[in-house]
């Protein structure tokens, strides 16, 4: 196996709840992972965490849109960046750049939080 990625997939159940609660800005919908470490190969343990909260939203008006969730009481993933799920994407963004939308243009809460279950996992990136 080479570099991977570990973190959580969404629920397919929660992920389909979070479709109908909260509409896509963007044409190619996600929603389906939270990152926790990428370049990670099979020695990296996986996280522990089953469950999180959906607790805020950010889109930057030209393409991405990304859910901000709380896992274990934070929204910081420890590495300077925050939990989240990119939710929705434009022609031509990729995922990785949620994690500076949410950083250049904050994020509003989204009351009440949407509790999610998360399924601790590894994947290639």
């Amino acid at each position: 196996m080479g570099r991977s990625i570990v973190g959580w997939k969404v629920e397919p159940a929660d992920r389909s709840a979070l479709l109908e609660r909260i509409a896509a800005h963007y044409p190619s919908v996600i929603a389906d992972h939270v990152t926790l470490r990428f370049g990670t190969d099979e020695q990296t343990p996986l996280p522990s965490a089953c469950a999180g909260e959906v607790v805020g939203a950010a889109d930057d008006g030209k393409g991405v849109q990304a859910l901000v969730v709380r896992i274990e009481g934070t929204t910081h993933r420890g590495d300077g960046s925050h939990y989240h799920i990119t939710f929705s994407l434009g022609a031509g963004r990729k995922a990785k750049e949620s994690n500076d939308v949410i950083r250049d243009h904050g994020w509003r809460p989204i009351e009440p939080p949407i509790p999610v279950r998360l399924i601790p996992t590894r994947w290639d990136g």
